[in-house]
């Protein structure tokens, strides 16, 4: 498994951009998304996500959801995989409602994009979302606020099935630009949500599927 996750982060960083299409959504999906928003169901995986996140950081041994830790060249970051309980729907919603809550935290989304890949065993999908912060503050500090750098949030499918989400943010390092805030605030604002209750998690099964 870690051998073939090193082959995909490597492939995307030497990637064909050529081979991006712009990623979008239907009337339709929109309109699931947003119920999906409405009915918080991402209660159900948010702050389970958040807690096993600092499970892997502080090498305890959990039985949640599996978290994978990544720190490459300075971008900082997160994989987050696929489970059964979760569906290939909600899973996707889930992709979406990060970039949404990155946006709530004063950012742009840049670009939303997707690529297929189609390797010698099999076929690689992935969606991507990237987004810029809003420097808002340029004039009165006189460096731009750069909040968290640039945030990318990928959803990598194999043969169709949803495998992982990488969430990821890659600080600017010019001296114009205020340093930035840590991987872990960044996981704060976005992940650290109050658990489901019944009724939301009743919800589950409503979307699960693609």
């Amino acid at each position: 498994m870690l051998n073939f996750l090193k082959k995909l982060l490597s492939a995307d960083r030497g990637a064909d951009f050529t081979n991006w299409q712009p990623l979008e959504r239907t009337p339709a999906e929109q309109t699931a998304h947003s119920q999906w928003v409405h009915q918080r169901v991402y209660l159900n995986w948010m702050g389970p996500f958040f807690k096993a996140y600092h499970f892997r950081k502080a090498g305890v041994t959990d039985r949640g959801f599996r978290v994978q830790l990544a720190d490459e060249c300075g971008r900082y970051g997160a994989l987050f995989f696929f489970d059964p309980s979760i569906g290939p729907g909600n899973f996707r919603h889930l992709f979406d409602f990060i970039r949404d809550r990155v946006l709530a935290l004063g950012y742009n989304l840049s670009t939303s994009d997707r690529r297929v890949l189609h390797h010698p065993r099999y076929t690689e999908t992935i969606e991507k979302h990237f987004l810029k912060p809003q420097p808002k503050d340029c004039t009165v500090t006189g460096r731009c606020n750069q909040r968290f750098g640039t945030v990318t949030v990928d959803l990598v499918s194999i043969n169709g099935q949803p495998g992982f989400i990488r969430f990821f943010s890659n600080p600017y390092q010019d001296n114009i630009f205020t340093v930035a805030k840590s991987f872990d605030e960044l996981m704060d604002a976005v992940f650290n949500l109050p658990p489901a209750d019944a009724e939301v998690q009743a919800r589950i099964k409503e979307y699960a599927k693609a």
